[in-house]
């Protein structure tokens, strides 16, 4: 029989040859090594994933029958490798023991394995007793491992983007966004993907059927991929570095006005226009620690750090254009201390209730 090669193995194709040179890429990056490393080998698992409907679109099965059961697709690593990568990402190492996280997915793999070398006499009875029933088990444990793998990440995610916040004024620079975006993007995935495959282990979709199920997986790991690439190569901090030492406090302490006088100095010496300030940083200019700055913000002010500094950079920048500055926004923005466009338009919204240009055009005579 004749390979056919059709648009659906076009597409896939085109997936892989761009997801295996990103993988390439992120596997020898120097930067954030761990969660590089784990992206590159969850980049080369998601493209195993849909490498059998790309083959299966062209007829290869249907030509070299053998190829049945080649362990190219290994969806159960692809929920713990997610996590993992995240965890690296957030503490700049794996957990302990992180290995059991890919057992599921090295079963999955031997039993492959182990049909795919089967005689083909055997291998041919083999898949008509199984082929239904083992779909129907991988799906369902695909959908589990989705939904605690998934609780896992965004809890951890949170509480990495909550410990910017407190602790880095350019959080933004950390692809807290992105996080969020990818965060979001899971769940959708974990249903299409899982539920898709529910369905067909009960209806059998067939391989067209199939397709919009694998051109999202490749779509995602694109994403994932392409995001990546762009965002690993800043210097994440770690959770643990931003872990905010505990202090007992002084008995009496007026937080508030503690909070209004370091507001006021930090005002004063222009310290919020770094674009790289840290609560450290403030705190060492303040002559104090960061535990007692924390407090005086959060308890006495009602602020993180982050939305603290860029409450100042904001100031300024509606204090220029209430002058009448003819300077272009961001170049405003840029010397008030903020590090992109993205971030002062949210944080100038979230403190004004409206885009920097209104406000600018609402103070023309």
């Amino acid at each position: 029989m004749d390979l056919v090669f059709g648009w659906r193995t076009a597409v896939l194709a085109v997936a892989a040859a761009i997801l295996l040179p990103l993988a390439a890429g992120l596997w020898i990056s120097l930067r954030n090594r761990p969660a590089s490393r784990t992206l590159a080998a969850l980049l080369v698992v998601m493209t195993g994933v849909f490498v059998p409907w790309l083959i299966g679109f062209a007829g290869f099965y249907d030509r070299w029958w053998w190829l049945t059961y080649a362990p190219f697709s290994n969806a159960l690593l692809v929920p713990p490798l997610l996590y993992l990568h995240a965890f690296a990402l957030v503490y700049g190492r794996w957990p302990a023991l992180a290995w059991r996280h890919l057992l599921p997915g090295a079963v999955q793999f031997t039993y492959q394995t182990a049909a795919f070398l089967l005689p083909t006499p055997l291998k041919h009875r083999w898949a008509d007793l199984a082929f239904t029933a083992g779909d129907m088990i991988a799906a369902l444990l695909l959908a589990i491992s989705f939904v605690v793998y998934g609780v896992w990440i965004i809890r951890l995610l949170r509480r990495y983007r909550l410990a910017l916040s407190q602790e880095r004024s350019d959080d933004a620079r950390f692809a807290t966004a992105w996080l969020t975006h990818a965060a979001t993007a899971y769940p959708l995935l974990a249903i299409v993907w899982a539920g898709w495959l529910l369905v067909d282990a009960a209806i059998p979709l067939g391989y067209t059927g199939l397709m919009p199920l694998y051109a999202a997986v490749a779509g995602f790991a694109l994403y994932l991929g392409i995001a990546g690439w762009r965002f690993l190569v800043l210097p994440f901090p770690t959770l643990d570095a931003l872990r905010i030492p505990e202090i007992s406090s002084l008995p009496g302490r007026d937080w508030q006005a503690q909070g209004l006088e370091w507001a006021g100095r930090t005002r004063e010496g222009g310290w919020h226009r770094d674009d790289e300030l840290t609560l450290r940083r403030l705190a060492a200019l303040l002559a104090t620690n960061e535990s007692y700055l924390s407090r005086a913000l959060n308890e006495g002010l009602g602020t993180g750090f982050s939305a603290f500094v860029n409450g100042l950079r904001c100031e300024d920048v509606a204090a220029a254009l209430a002058a009448g500055d003819p300077r272009p926004l961001l170049v405003i923005a840029l010397d008030a201390g903020f590090a992109s466009k993205a971030s002062f338009n949210r944080a100038f919204q979230r403190r004004y209730g409206r885009s920097p240009s209104a406000y600018r055009a609402s103070h023309k005579p």
